[in-house]
């Protein structure tokens, strides 16, 4: 596995991580945790180094999931976890009052069975916290050898500027995929200018481009994507188009949608590491193969021009999840 740097804070990671949410939140009912902590090292085992958590992922259970899962390697990976919400439940709102901030940074080191929480995020802008005071926070735990770098979660260029002024920020985690293309405006440009890594969630469109799903599709009753508007039975069978493009595309070269859709990522940024989650072990290994695909400026050309004629229909959040993002 080909290793990448998160900006210019030195922090090296392997080029693609493992998204964990999944395995215990999220889609419905829970992967069987012997099961999830074999996948979790098998990932290891073919090189990822870099495993995504949070607080809210159970809320809690990811977290010992993955503390419990990598101790026996724990100094050879990088974790990311995340602070930001009431009680660590998303639908309670957002709390990043410093108090909590250190709250949740002892409880995370214990669920973590660590000593340092490599990466810790701001999982949602709080509009009742300075940013300033949430970043300063954070740079005393930094100082304490608590957290070793911190990152923010969907937050806007005021924002990522604003927390980099005070403590630099050494990544960014936002959706972003081939049908989620609005980082592309502002926020990669910023990042870039201010040696900031991006790490982007969701980046098979939450399963969509991997050419598995389509209308007809039904999804557990706990499944968040029951409530995706991108979602609907209507939605599904209009973007059908893209995941029909990408099915061409894959076919050329003998590869699979997904790991075109993953390529396609690897190759807008060398400071970019999407963190696919899954809780099969065959689409583990079909995630890790795009780390392979090679697409020169030519492909990304053709991609590119292929997808400015496909509008992607519906929105990415209902409307409760979209107040959350700060933009």
């Amino acid at each position: 596995m080909q290793k990448r740097i998160l900006g210019k804070s030195g922090l090296e990671v392997s080029a693609l991580g493992l998204g964990c949410m999944g395995l215990s939140f999220g889609y419905g009912n829970e992967v069987d945790k012997q099961d999830a902590i074999n996948l979790i090292r098998a990932a290891y085992e073919r090189g990822i180094t870099f495993f995504d958590t949070a607080e809210a992922y159970g809320p809690f259970t990811n977290e010992e999931l993955l503390g419990e899962a990598l101790q026996p390697f724990r100094n050879e990976v990088v974790i990311a976890t995340k602070f930001g919400f009431k009680e660590g439940k998303p639908q309670l709102g957002t709390d990043s009052r410093p108090s909590t901030i250190r709250a949740v940074a002892e409880a995370a080191l214990k669920r973590l069975k660590t000593d340092v929480i490599d990466l810790f995020y701001q999982h949602r802008v709080d509009p009742n916290v300075p940013i300033e005071d949430v970043a300063g926070t954070v740079k005393e735990l930094i100082k304490e050898g608590k957290v070793a770098h911190f990152g923010l979660s969907e937050a806007g260029v005021q924002t990522i500027r604003k927390a980099h002024a005070v403590q630099p920020v050494t990544a960014l985690q936002s959706e972003y995929s081939l049908w989620w293309r609005e980082p592309e405006q502002e926020i990669l440009p910023t990042l870039e200018e201010l040696g900031i890594g991006f790490v982007p969630f969701s980046p098979l469109g939450k399963g969509f481009l991997t050419g598995k799903i389509d209308e007809r599709t039904t999804f557990d009753k706990a499944d968040f994507r029951n409530i995706v508007p991108r979602f609907s039975e209507e939605n599904r069978k209009a973007n059908q188009a893209l995941v029909d493009l990408l099915e061409r595309l894959a076919n050329v070269i003998d590869v699979t949608p997904a790991q075109i859709a993953l390529a396609w990522l690897l190759a807008q940024k060398p400071w970019i590491v999407p963190i696919p989650g899954t809780t099969k072990l065959h689409r583990l290994e079909e995630n890790i193969g795009s780390t392979n695909v090679v697409l020169d400026d030519k492909d990304i050309e053709a991609i590119n021009e292929a997808l400015s004629k496909i509008e992607v229909q519906g929105t990415r959040y209902n409307e409760q999840s979209q107040k959350m993002i700060n933009r």
